[in-house]
C-alpha cells in the first residue's frame, strides 16, 4: 500500500482508497495523529488522545484487509465526544466530578464502530455535562472554533465540531438534546445529524435530560454522516428508549434525485421570531433557489412559535439535568463550573405541575409539527441567527436569554441536518438545518447530500 496521506479526506473517499489498497489504515492514522500533535494545542479540541489504541486499531484494520474484510468504516480514525463511555479510557464528560471515572464497557455506539472497524483516535471535549457552556474553569479549556481560535464552536459537542472541520478526525459522535449536534456543526462548517429518537442507542452516554437527549453522527459532508449512521442506527433491545427503525441503508438512498420533493421553507421563524443576520438570510434564499434547480417544489411553511418549543425544552431540560445532578450538587457544588451552576440549579424551582404542562405543551407541538409533513417532506430553516459569535461573547445563561432555532426539533421529536450552507463575507461557515418526519432520516440526509454537491461548500476547509 502507498504511503502517500492527502492531508484532508471524507470517510467515503478514505474508505474507497482504504478497500482498492492505495491507502493503510495505519498511515492515515499516523498522519491524523501528527495532525492532532501539530494542531490541537490550539484548538483544545481533544480531552484525551489514545494514540496506542488508536495505532493498535489501525493495525488490526490493516490485517482485517488483507485477509478480505470488507467495511466502509474499516481503518477509518473517528473521536467521541466525552460523554460516551469508553472501556478502560477515561470519560470525564469535562467535568472536575468525572475526571477519575474509568468506565468498564463500551457504549453500544461505540462498540458498534468499533466493530465495523472504526480507529478511536480519543475523546473529545464538551460543554459540562453537555450543558455547561464553554468554561475556564474546569480542568481542560473550551473548544475553539478552527475557523476563526477566537470564536465559539456552538455546543455541546464542541470538539467534535473542531476537531472534524480541522480534519483532525475523519468523523465523530455526539449528542443533541437542544442543538448540541447542530450548532457546533453550524458553527464549524461541517455536516450533523440529530436523528429520531430511538433511532440510534444512548446506552453508555452520558445522560442530560433523558426526554429530549438523542445521539448521531458527526462528519465533513452529509454522505460520511450516512455511511456512519448506517452502522449506528439499529434497535438495542438493551436500551429502553430504543426502537425499530425502518431498515435498509441510508448511504443508498442519497443516490435517489430531489426531483418533486416538497421543501417548506420556515421562513416565519427567520424573519421575526429569531431574526438572523442580513447574510444568513441571504443564504437561506440562495439555498431555496438551489433546491429549486434540483427539482424541489419550494413553498413557504407555518409551525408553531419557535418560543413555544423552547419553553417547553427548557422546562424538561432545567428539570431534568437538576433531577440527576441533585444529590452531587448538594455535596460537591464548588467542583462544578460556574456555569454549569447558573444553567442548571434553577431546575430545582420548576414545580411538578409545570413538569407535567411541559409534556403536555410537548405532546401537542409533537403533533402539530406531525401536520406539518403532511404537505411536506422536509423543512428548511437556519440553525443559528449567523456565523459563529467570539467565544468571549457567550453568557452563562444561554438558552434562556434567547430561543435556539434547533430546539424545534428536539421537542418535534423529528430527525434534523446541518449542513455548511455558505459562508460570509469573512469566510464564516454559515449552517442550513433541513428537517423531517419522525423516521425521515434517508430523506434529510438525501437532501443534504444533494445540497453540498449543488452548493459546492464542501471545497473549502479552515486554513489552520
Amino acid at each position: 500500500m502507498k504511503g502517500d496521506v492527502p492531508p484532508v479526506l471524507t470517510i467515503a473517499d478514505a474508505a474507497r482508497l482504504i478497500a482498492s489498497r492505495k491507502l493503510s489504515p495505519v498511515e492515515l492514522t499516523r498522519a491524523l495523529l501528527a495532525r492532532i500533535e501539530a494542531v490541537d494545542p490550539r484548538l483544545n479540541a481533544f480531552l484525551l488522545v489514545t494514540a496506542k489504541q488508536a495505532l493498535a486499531a489501525a493495525r488490526a484494520a490493516e490485517k482485517a484487509l488483507a485477509e478480505g474484510r470488507k467495511s466502509p468504516l474499516l481503518g477509518i480514525p473517528v473521536a467521541y465526544k466525552d460523554i460516551f463511555e469508553t472501556a478502560g479510557i477515561r470519560t470525564t464528560a469535562h467535568s472536575r466530578i468525572l475526571q477519575d471515572n474509568v468506565p468498564k464497557q463500551d457504549a453500544e455506539t461505540v462498540r458498534r464502530l468499533q466493530a465495523a472497524g472504526a480507529v478511536m483516535l480519543g475523546k473529545l471535549a464538551t460543554h459540562e455535562f453537555a450543558i455547561g457552556g464553554p468554561a475556564t474553569d474546569l480542568p481542560w479549556p473550551p473548544a475553539r472554533n478552527p475557523w476563526d481560535t477566537a470564536r465559539f464552536t456552538g455546543g455541546s459537542s464542541s470538539g467534535s465540531g473542531a476537531a472534524v472541520a480541522a480534519g483532525l478526525a475523519l468523523g465523530a459522535l455526539g449528542s443533541d438534546t437542544g442543538g448540541s449536534i447542530r450548532l457546533p456543526a453550524a458553527y464549524c462548517g461541517i455536516a450533523g445529524l440529530k436523528p429520531t429518537p430511538g433511532l440510534v442507542s444512548r446506552r453508555g452516554v452520558i445522560a442530560l435530560a433523558p426526554s429530549l437527549d438523542t445521539v448521531g453522527p458527526m462528519a465533513w459532508t452529509a454522505e460520511d454522516c450516512a455511511i456512519l449512521l448506517d452502522v449506528l442506527a439499529g434497535h438495542d433491545p438493551l436500551d429502553p428508549a430504543s426502537l425499530p427503525g425502518p431498515g435498509g441503508s441510508y448511504t443508498a438512498a442519497l443516490r435517489t434525485p430531489l426531483t418533486g420533493l416538497r421543501v417548506g421553507l420556515l421562513r416565519r421563524a427567520w424573519e421575526r421570531e429569531v431574526p438572523v443576520s442580513p447574510e444568513t438570510r441571504q443564504m437561506l434564499d440562495t439555498a431555496a433557489a438551489t433546491l429549486r434547480d434540483l427539482g424541489c417544489r419550494v413553498e413557504d411553511a407555518v409551525l408553531p412559535p419557535v418560543q413555544e418549543y423552547n419553553a417547553v425544552g427548557r422546562v424538561l431540560i432545567s428539570a431534568e439535568a437538576f433531577a440527576l445532578h441533585e444529590a452531587t450538587l448538594k455535596t460537591r457544588l464548588a467542583e462544578y463550573s460556574r456555569v454549569f451552576r447558573i444553567r442548571v440549579l434553577g431546575g430545582a424551582l420548576i414545580r411538578a405541575a409545570d413538569y407535567i404542562a411541559a409534556q403536555r405543551r410537548r405532546t401537542d407541538l409533537i403533533a402539530q409539527t406531525a401536520a406539518a409533513f403532511g404537505k411536506f417532506d422536509v423543512l428548511v430553516s437556519a440553525p443559528t441567527a449567523g456565523a459563529a459569535p467570539l467565544l468571549g461573547d457567550q453568557r452563562p445563561d444561554e438558552g434562556f436569554s434567547k430561543p435556539f432555532l434547533t430546539t424545534v426539533a428536539n421537542v418535534a421529536a423529528i430527525p434534523s441536518l446541518v449542513v455548511c450552507g455558505g459562508f460570509t463575507a469573512a469566510g464564516l461557515p454559515l449552517g442550513l438545518e433541513i428537517m423531517g418526519p419522525a423516521w425521515g432520516d434517508a430523506t434529510v440526509l438525501r437532501v443534504g447530500h444533494h445540497f453540498e454537491a449543488a452548493a459546492g461548500t464542501r471545497t473549502r476547509r479552515p486554513t489552520l
